[in-house]
Protein backbone atom coordinates (compact mmCIF):
# COMPACT_ATOMS: atom_id res chain seq x y z
CA UNK A 1 0.00 0.00 0.00
CA UNK A 2 1.29 3.45 -0.89
CA UNK A 3 -0.05 6.93 -0.24
CA UNK A 4 -0.57 9.41 -3.08
CA UNK A 5 -0.64 13.14 -2.40
CA UNK A 6 -0.69 16.18 -4.68
CA UNK A 7 -1.09 19.95 -4.82
CA UNK A 8 0.24 20.80 -1.37
CA UNK A 9 0.78 24.44 -2.37
CA UNK A 10 2.78 25.61 0.61
CA UNK A 11 0.14 24.50 3.13
CA UNK A 12 2.20 22.61 5.69
CA UNK A 13 -0.67 22.52 8.17
CA UNK A 14 -2.66 20.36 5.75
CA UNK A 15 0.39 18.33 4.71
CA UNK A 16 1.25 17.42 8.30
CA UNK A 17 -2.30 16.27 8.96
CA UNK A 18 -2.38 14.10 5.83
CA UNK A 19 0.99 12.52 6.57
CA UNK A 20 -0.08 11.82 10.15
CA UNK A 21 -3.19 10.08 8.81
CA UNK A 22 -1.10 8.01 6.41
CA UNK A 23 1.14 7.04 9.32
CA UNK A 24 -1.95 5.98 11.29
CA UNK A 25 -2.98 3.82 8.33
CA UNK A 26 0.43 2.13 8.44
CA UNK A 27 1.47 3.41 5.03
CA UNK A 28 5.23 3.89 4.94
CA UNK A 29 5.70 4.83 1.26
CA UNK A 30 4.22 8.06 -0.08
CA UNK A 31 4.52 9.68 -3.50
CA UNK A 32 3.73 13.28 -4.40
CA UNK A 33 2.32 14.35 -7.77
CA UNK A 34 3.72 17.87 -7.62
CA UNK A 35 2.83 21.45 -6.79
CA UNK A 36 4.67 21.58 -3.53
CA UNK A 37 4.91 25.32 -4.19
CA UNK A 38 2.39 28.04 -4.95
CA UNK A 39 -0.34 29.84 -2.97
CA UNK A 40 0.44 29.47 0.75
CA UNK A 41 3.30 30.68 2.88
CA UNK A 42 4.91 27.50 4.23
CA UNK A 43 6.96 26.55 1.18
CA UNK A 44 10.15 25.72 3.08
CA UNK A 45 8.38 23.60 5.65
CA UNK A 46 6.66 21.60 2.89
CA UNK A 47 9.86 21.05 0.90
CA UNK A 48 11.80 20.04 3.99
CA UNK A 49 9.17 17.57 5.17
CA UNK A 50 9.06 15.83 1.79
CA UNK A 51 12.85 15.75 1.59
CA UNK A 52 13.29 14.45 5.15
CA UNK A 53 10.77 11.68 4.57
CA UNK A 54 12.29 10.78 1.16
CA UNK A 55 8.90 11.18 -0.52
CA UNK A 56 9.27 10.68 -4.25
CA UNK A 57 8.01 13.88 -5.82
CA UNK A 58 7.44 14.99 -9.40
CA UNK A 59 7.31 18.53 -10.73
CA UNK A 60 4.11 20.54 -10.85
CA UNK A 61 3.47 23.75 -12.73
CA UNK A 62 3.93 25.94 -9.64
CA UNK A 63 7.18 24.15 -8.85
CA UNK A 64 8.24 24.88 -12.43
CA UNK A 65 7.32 28.58 -12.08
CA UNK A 66 9.50 28.81 -8.98
CA UNK A 67 12.40 26.85 -10.44
CA UNK A 68 12.41 28.76 -13.74
CA UNK A 69 11.53 32.20 -12.39
CA UNK A 70 8.44 32.27 -14.60
CA UNK A 71 5.01 33.74 -13.92
CA UNK A 72 1.70 31.89 -13.94
CA UNK A 73 -0.09 32.89 -17.18
CA UNK A 74 -3.56 32.52 -15.69
CA UNK A 75 -3.71 34.20 -12.29
CA UNK A 76 -2.46 37.43 -10.73
CA UNK A 77 -3.29 36.01 -7.31
CA UNK A 78 -1.10 32.99 -7.96
CA UNK A 79 1.72 35.30 -8.99
CA UNK A 80 1.39 37.32 -5.78
CA UNK A 81 1.90 34.09 -3.84
CA UNK A 82 4.77 32.92 -6.05
CA UNK A 83 6.53 36.27 -5.59
CA UNK A 84 6.31 35.83 -1.82
CA UNK A 85 7.68 32.29 -2.03
CA UNK A 86 10.58 33.43 -4.21
CA UNK A 87 11.63 35.80 -1.41
CA UNK A 88 11.57 33.20 1.36
CA UNK A 89 12.51 29.86 -0.22
CA UNK A 90 15.97 28.60 0.64
CA UNK A 91 18.48 27.92 -2.09
CA UNK A 92 18.56 24.22 -1.16
CA UNK A 93 14.80 23.88 -1.43
CA UNK A 94 14.72 25.78 -4.73
CA UNK A 95 17.43 23.51 -6.14
CA UNK A 96 15.44 20.48 -4.99
CA UNK A 97 12.30 21.74 -6.78
CA UNK A 98 14.35 22.33 -9.93
CA UNK A 99 15.64 18.75 -9.80
CA UNK A 100 12.20 17.11 -9.76
CA UNK A 101 11.30 14.83 -12.71
CA UNK A 102 8.22 15.45 -14.82
CA UNK A 103 7.09 11.81 -14.99
CA UNK A 104 7.73 8.53 -13.18
CA UNK A 105 6.53 4.94 -12.93
CA UNK A 106 5.94 3.79 -9.35
CA UNK A 107 4.54 0.33 -8.58
CA UNK A 108 3.02 0.11 -12.10
CA UNK A 109 1.36 3.52 -11.73
CA UNK A 110 2.33 6.07 -14.40
CA UNK A 111 2.45 9.43 -12.63
CA UNK A 112 2.60 13.04 -13.81
CA UNK A 113 1.32 16.30 -12.38
CA UNK A 114 -0.78 17.48 -15.31
CA UNK A 115 -1.40 14.98 -18.12
CA UNK A 116 0.41 12.66 -20.48
CA UNK A 117 0.44 15.11 -23.38
CA UNK A 118 1.82 17.85 -21.12
CA UNK A 119 3.14 16.50 -17.79
CA UNK A 120 3.38 19.96 -16.23
CA UNK A 121 0.23 21.83 -17.24
CA UNK A 122 -2.50 19.69 -18.83
CA UNK A 123 -5.90 19.39 -17.19
CA UNK A 124 -6.99 15.78 -17.64
CA UNK A 125 -10.62 14.82 -18.14
CA UNK A 126 -10.33 11.03 -18.24
CA UNK A 127 -11.98 9.04 -21.02
CA UNK A 128 -11.39 5.82 -22.94
CA UNK A 129 -10.35 7.86 -25.96
CA UNK A 130 -7.79 9.84 -23.98
CA UNK A 131 -6.06 6.88 -22.35
CA UNK A 132 -6.12 4.71 -25.48
CA UNK A 133 -3.11 6.70 -26.66
CA UNK A 134 -0.93 5.65 -23.72
CA UNK A 135 0.57 2.30 -22.76
CA UNK A 136 -0.03 0.98 -19.29
CA UNK A 137 -3.00 0.25 -17.09
CA UNK A 138 -2.77 2.52 -14.05
CA UNK A 139 -2.39 6.30 -14.11
CA UNK A 140 -2.42 9.13 -11.56
CA UNK A 141 -2.12 12.89 -11.80
CA UNK A 142 -3.15 16.01 -9.90
CA UNK A 143 -3.43 19.64 -11.05
CA UNK A 144 -7.25 19.96 -11.15
CA UNK A 145 -7.64 19.83 -7.32
CA UNK A 146 -10.71 17.63 -7.87
CA UNK A 147 -10.57 14.16 -6.34
CA UNK A 148 -11.87 11.17 -8.28
CA UNK A 149 -11.20 7.68 -9.62
CA UNK A 150 -12.12 6.67 -13.17
CA UNK A 151 -11.96 3.26 -14.87
CA UNK A 152 -13.16 1.71 -18.12
CA UNK A 153 -12.20 -1.83 -17.10
CA UNK A 154 -8.89 -1.71 -18.96
CA UNK A 155 -7.39 1.57 -17.74
CA UNK A 156 -7.74 3.10 -14.30
CA UNK A 157 -6.98 6.70 -13.40
CA UNK A 158 -6.84 8.48 -10.05
CA UNK A 159 -6.64 12.13 -9.13
CA UNK A 160 -6.00 12.19 -5.38
CA UNK A 161 -7.28 15.75 -5.08
CA UNK A 162 -5.43 18.55 -3.33
CA UNK A 163 -3.79 18.42 0.07
CA UNK A 164 -3.46 22.18 0.41
CA UNK A 165 -6.25 23.75 -1.66
CA UNK A 166 -9.23 21.49 -2.48
CA UNK A 167 -11.53 22.99 -5.12
CA UNK A 168 -14.41 20.51 -5.16
CA UNK A 169 -16.48 22.13 -2.44
CA UNK A 170 -15.07 19.92 0.33
CA UNK A 171 -12.53 21.83 2.46
CA UNK A 172 -10.97 18.70 3.94
CA UNK A 173 -7.48 17.79 2.75
CA UNK A 174 -7.55 15.11 0.05
CA UNK A 175 -5.29 12.16 -0.69
CA UNK A 176 -5.43 8.63 -2.09
CA UNK A 177 -3.98 5.18 -1.48
CA UNK A 178 -2.98 2.42 -3.90
CA UNK A 179 -3.02 -1.25 -2.92
CA UNK A 180 -1.51 -2.65 -6.12
CA UNK A 181 -4.89 -3.19 -7.78
CA UNK A 182 -7.18 -0.36 -6.76
CA UNK A 183 -7.09 3.31 -5.83
CA UNK A 184 -8.95 4.49 -2.73
CA UNK A 185 -9.70 8.15 -2.02
CA UNK A 186 -9.65 9.75 1.43
CA UNK A 187 -10.39 13.08 3.13
CA UNK A 188 -9.22 14.41 6.48
CA UNK A 189 -10.10 17.56 8.42
CA UNK A 190 -7.26 19.88 9.35
CA UNK A 191 -6.86 23.21 11.15
CA UNK A 192 -7.74 25.61 8.34
CA UNK A 193 -7.70 28.55 10.72
CA UNK A 194 -4.05 27.93 11.48
CA UNK A 195 -2.86 28.30 7.88
CA UNK A 196 -5.15 31.31 7.48
CA UNK A 197 -3.47 32.93 10.49
CA UNK A 198 -0.04 32.09 9.07
CA UNK A 199 -1.01 33.77 5.80
CA UNK A 200 -2.10 36.89 7.69
CA UNK A 201 1.21 36.97 9.56
CA UNK A 202 2.99 36.71 6.19
CA UNK A 203 1.17 39.87 5.07
CA UNK A 204 -1.65 38.43 2.96
CA UNK A 205 -5.22 39.72 3.12
CA UNK A 206 -8.03 37.21 3.86
CA UNK A 207 -8.79 37.07 0.13
CA UNK A 208 -5.84 34.70 -0.38
CA UNK A 209 -6.95 32.09 2.16
CA UNK A 210 -10.65 32.49 2.94
CA UNK A 211 -11.37 30.11 0.06
CA UNK A 212 -9.89 27.25 2.07
CA UNK A 213 -12.94 27.22 4.34
CA UNK A 214 -15.12 26.61 1.27
CA UNK A 215 -13.02 24.05 -0.58
CA UNK A 216 -12.58 26.50 -3.45
CA UNK A 217 -9.89 28.26 -5.46
CA UNK A 218 -8.80 31.78 -4.54
CA UNK A 219 -11.79 33.93 -5.44
CA UNK A 220 -14.26 31.22 -4.43
CA UNK A 221 -14.70 29.13 -7.58
CA UNK A 222 -15.66 25.47 -7.03
CA UNK A 223 -14.61 23.08 -9.78
CA UNK A 224 -16.16 19.88 -11.09
CA UNK A 225 -14.84 17.00 -13.18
Amino acid sequence: MIGIISDIHGNHVALSTVLNKLDELGIAEVICLGDVGGYYCQINECCETLRQRNIKTIMGNHDWYLAKGEACPRSNSANDCLNYQRKVITSDNLAWLASLPERALVHDVDIVHGGWNDPIDEYVRPSSEYFAAFAGKYFASGHTHVQHVWSNGEKTYCNPGSVGQPRDGDPRAAFATWDGNSFHIHRVEYDIGKIQREMALAGFSPYYSENLSKGASIGGKISAL
